[in-house]
């Protein structure tokens, strides 16, 4: 790291923002992610250097970073090209809530404000453990989460995390160990085989399409089809491994399973 504690900080994805801003030290971030929308205004007070899958190094590097935050092995080569043009980052693989708790504490550690780490991080598990101790003695409603379409995919470990904790059970929580895509693929068999009470589809940037769930060969047998119990959360709610996904995200989910009901 070039300076430490870092004062100019550029964020490669949407939850390092998010995480960020809540404790406090927005100040420090001089670029962020064209996908960072949480909160509202950092559309208008941050510019925008990257995609997800890409990233204006150039533009990066006038910005003179202290440190870039990046997620994944989907980002390894926005991250490689950076470090040999001698930048420091900082690339988070989270896969699950714990590992969503300990990039934010890893964030205000590096910040030097443990402390606002240890305060955000009690908010968010205070509000998961009052969900959770909510809904733990009701009926559990299979859930089939859906994050890609072609091929079918199913969810990551905190999404499958969430479902349980809002009360639900997901049909592929062994599948979401896996922490590559390709091997969460499942196929349509696979869901009828586990005839879901609700598809929750999040397609990863685009629209879900209903009509295309509904017309899959054979679906018509699952429950959800039957009784018209699919919906859709946004992906920058439930897909970023971070506040987001345990606040408005695990809103959703007990929503749409207490209408569900």
């Amino acid at each position: 790291m070039k300076k430490f504690p870092p004062e100019r900080i550029v964020c490669l994805t949407e939850e390092t923002v998010e995480t960020i801003y809540l404790l406090g030290e927005e100040k420090r971030i001089v670029g962020v992610t064209g996908y960072a929308t949480r909160p509202k205004k950092v559309r208008n007070e941050k510019p925008r250097i990257s995609s997800f899958i890409s990233a204006n190094i150039d533009k990066i590097i006038d910005l003179k970073p202290d440190l870039i935050l990046a997620f994944s092995d989907i980002q390894s080569e926005i991250v490689s090209n950076l470090i040999k043009k001698g930048q420091s980052v900082l690339c988070f693989n989270q896969r699950d809530i714990e590992g969503i708790f300990n990039m934010i504490q890893t964030i205000s550690n590096l910040l030097d404000i443990k402390q606002k780490g240890i305060n955000l991080i009690s908010k968010l598990k205070n509000n998961i453990y009052q969900i959770e101790n909510k809904y733990n003695n009701y009926s559990k409603l299979k859930v089939y989460f859906e994050e890609w379409n072609d091929p079918l995919i199913t969810g990551l470990k905190w999404v499958s995390e969430l479902i349980n904790i809002a009360g639900g059970e997901d049909i592929f929580y062994k599948k979401s160990f896996n922490e590559l895509a390709k091997d969460r693929i499942i196929s349509e068999k696979d869901v009828i085989k586990g005839n879901p009470d609700i598809i929750i589809g999040s397609w990863c940037g685009k629209k879900v399409n209903f009509d295309q769930i509904r017309n899959r060969k054979g679906w018509n047998k699952v429950n959800a089809i039957k009784y018209d119990k699919i919906y859709e959360i946004k992906s920058p709610l439930i897909l970023q491994p971070g506040p987001a996904a345990l606040t408005d995200g695990l809103d959703q989910i007990v929503k749409i399973l207490n209408i569900s009901r």
